[in-house]
């Protein structure tokens, strides 16, 4: 059973209002949509009549779902901290792009799909390409991932918990149900079905967002200051934090911001240093942008709902709409993952150490491998947090390691070792050889050990296997873990965790939505049934909408799976593969109306093989992903550059309206959009 689970209360007036909105949001989205079965232009774009509200509800409710409630606020909780927002706040800029670059040149094509658009400026094989790329992703990776992260929230704050006596609360039960619940109302309705959904779920988000940060303030401020830790600084031992504990600079009399702003000084920041885990300042400068614009800009189910806008004005004032919300979501998730570490981290590590998902079946492996009379075949790593809070169980683990990796050591292999390594922390740390304080005598001992241990693991043969690490804290706790703690008024609990499967569920709606109107659209009708009949293409979509729903629940078993090496890795690994190809793809033809119509396919075929290379080429093996994927980036653009001036094409492209859609640009829209653009930039001057 999990630790959060312990004291983990859902009362009876939670149930009601937890099972009352969610089939509140699925009736009135089944009867929004009851028309939608009618021709394929209503079922997949709802009949090209959204109106600007809806569209920009549809939008956040779409993007936001555990992966920022439970991804992101566990990154906050993490050494970055509110450098995080920048996956927010930079979208925000990106959003504005959109509504006046990328949207009218949809609309104006009267496209389905987006890669439907590449067919258009370059040839069928570029669309085609793009669409089995994106239709793998979308249900492999992003749908999976989704349902994954719902069903862990969920495993987190019930898990052995018996439904209907028969049915045991895990990750595989829990994401069968949102599965299901998902499904339901979108293979009904389609894209009108999900519009309604998100307008109802992406307001509840918003506001149980905001009650969330709301009570984790006010636990803050009634907190015993001494309870309170510092949020952490990456590869550094607690208490080389600026060589300060900041909460002894609380006093009982600053207000509850201060409080925050004096303990979490050193994660106020929007730029982190190239140690951060998560995101780096360098990525700022580009890195950052690629998945952003081609997540706003060209991933079909983002876009979708904005291709079924009932005109370019109602679309623009729909996507600044977004933008303008996108501003709120860090304060609304960031700050109560980086308020929950400083109350609960000693929990976080509690949870670590006991999650099957985490510490606990490598710690088990560790104790086995100790008892066994058998030569052990597994050296275990661990990172620095581990070493600081478990000193003792680091340094076993390190003489174990040692055992393995030099067999013939001497005696005093061990001593030694650390030894040397206490040296190279004290010069890295600038410690004077001959400082006289208790700390510089101990405290590089932690910094030393997992040294030691990193050296011993890149020491290891073929023969050994390298064990999951070993962390300090389980940071993807810290939303289930204010959800535990805070004292909500009765049926607010219910209300929250309603408005966070609802974000799920708009997630999974709209992935699966996509995909099935890109297998529709772009691979059945072009190569199966070219005179599919409307209502043919909305039976293909319905049965692609179970088999892909189906399928993605299959895979959460495989993402459960520790080895994986983390979900956040898994998501970007696969989306870095297909992201900066369509980028160059897409942003080159606005340059060139020359570019030849077969380089489209060849960089977006490129695209996976030099992204990979970038993981293994010297020069950018160790760099941050997002740098990887803009080194990707501009290698492909170089590469349209040399095809453009090669083979340029004989006549400029001309972009042919198709439709009756009315392409009046909202001046309204243009007005709000720069003044988003000028409070992003004004957020960014204040958490510098």
């Amino acid at each position: 059973m999990s630790p959060l689970l312990a004291s983990f209360t859902f009362g009876t007036w939670d149930v009601l209002v937890f099972v009352g909105f969610i089939l509140a949001v699925i009736l009135i989205s089944v009867l929004k949509s009851r028309s939608a079965g009618k021709s394929s232009e209503d079922y997949f774009l709802a009949g090209r009549g959204l109106p600007w509200w809806l569209i920009g509800f549809s939008l956040i409710a779409a993007n936001i779902s555990a992966e920022q409630f439970v991804g992101m606020s566990g990154n906050a909780a993490q050494c970055t901290g509110l450098a995080i927002a920048s996956y927010e706040w930079i979208a925000a800029i990106t959003l504005v792009a959109v509504a006046f670059i990328f949207l009218p040149m949809f609309l104006k094509s009267g496209i389905y799909t987006i890669p439907e658009f590449l067919e258009y400026r370059y040839n069928k094989f570029a669309r085609s390409l793009m669409s089995l790329f994106m239709m793998i992703i979308l249900v492999g990776v992003s749908t999976a991932a989704v349902i994954y992260l719902g069903a862990l929230t969920i495993d987190t704050l019930f898990h052995g918990v018996m439904i209907f006596g028969c049915i045991e609360v895990n990750v595989i039960t829990a994401g069968w149900t949102l599965g299901i619940l998902a499904t339901i109302y979108v293979f009904i309705g389609g894209l009108q079905a999900c519009a309604w959904a998100d307008l109802l779920q992406g307001s509840a988000l918003m506001l149980g967002g905001l009650f969330v940060m709301i009570f984790a303030f006010i636990n803050f401020d009634k907190t015993d200051i001494q309870k309170l830790e510092d949020t952490p600084v990456y590869l550094r031992p607690v208490a080389y934090q600026d060589d300060v504990d900041m909460t002894d600079d609380v006093k009982p009399e600053m207000s509850v911001f201060e409080k925050f702003k004096t303990v979490s000084e050193d994660n106020l920041h929007m730029i982190r240093p190239l140690t951060d885990p998560n995101i780096v300042w360098t990525t700022l400068l580009f890195g950052i942008w690629i998945p952003n614009l081609y997540y706003w800009g060209l991933n079909q189910y983002i876009m979708q709902r904005t291709l079924g806008s009932k005109s370019l004005a109602e679309g623009q004032k729909g996507i600044v709409f977004a933008a303008a919300m996108k501003l709120i979501i860090p304060f609304i998730v960031v700050i109560p993952g980086i308020l929950a570490f400083n109350m609960y981290s000693a929990q976080m590590h509690d949870e670590a150490q006991n999650d099957s998902m985490a510490n606990k079946p490598v710690l088990e492996t560790f104790a086995a491998a100790l008892k066994s009379t058998e030569p052990g075949t597994v050296v275990f790593k661990f990172n620095q947090e581990f070493a600081d809070l478990e000193p003792e169980l680091a340094e076993d683990i390190a003489q174990y390691n040692l055992k393995l990796v030099q067999k013939d050591a001497p005696e005093d292999a061990y001593a030694k070792g650390i030894e040397e390594c206490i040296a190279e922390v004290k010069a890295e740390l600038k410690l004077a050889e001959n400082d006289p304080s208790e700390e510089a005598k101990t405290l590089p001992r932690e910094l030393a050990i997992q040294k030691f241990n990193e050296k011993l693991i890149a020491q290891a043969g073929p023969e050994l296997t390298v064990s999951k690490e070993l962390v300090g804290y389980k940071y993807d706790a810290a939303f289930p873990l204010l959800l535990r703690n805070l004292p909500f008024p009765v049926g607010l609990t219910g209300f929250i965790l309603a408005s966070l499967f609802g974000a799920i569920m708009s997630s999974l709606a709209s992935m699966l939505n996509a995909a099935s109107t890109i297998f529709t659209m772009d691979l059945y009708k072009e190569y199966i049934n070219k005179e599919a009949s409307p209502q043919r293409q909305v039976f293909v979509g319905r049965t692609c909408v179970l088999l892909f729903a189906i399928l993605a629940c299959l895979l959460v078993p495989v993402l459960a799976n520790p080895k994986l090496g983390g979900l956040f890795h898994y998501i970007q690994e696969f989306q870095g593969y297909l992201s900066p190809g369509v980028l160059v793809v897409f942003l080159y033809s606005l340059f060139s109306r020359r570019v030849p119509g077969f380089a489209g396919g060849t960089v977006i075929l490129l695209s996976p093989i030099v992204y990979l290379a970038t993981k293994f080429v010297p020069a950018t093996a160790g760099m941050n992903f997002l740098n990887q994927m803009a080194v990707t980036f501009w290698v492909l653009w170089a590469v349209m550059l040399v095809l453009n001036f090669a083979f340029p094409r004989k006549e400029d492209y001309v972009l042919e309206a198709k439709g009756t859609m009315d392409m009046t640009q909202s001046k309204g829209a243009a007005i709000c959009g720069a003044v988003v653009v000028l409070v992003t930039i004004a957020l960014y001057i204040l958490f510098w």
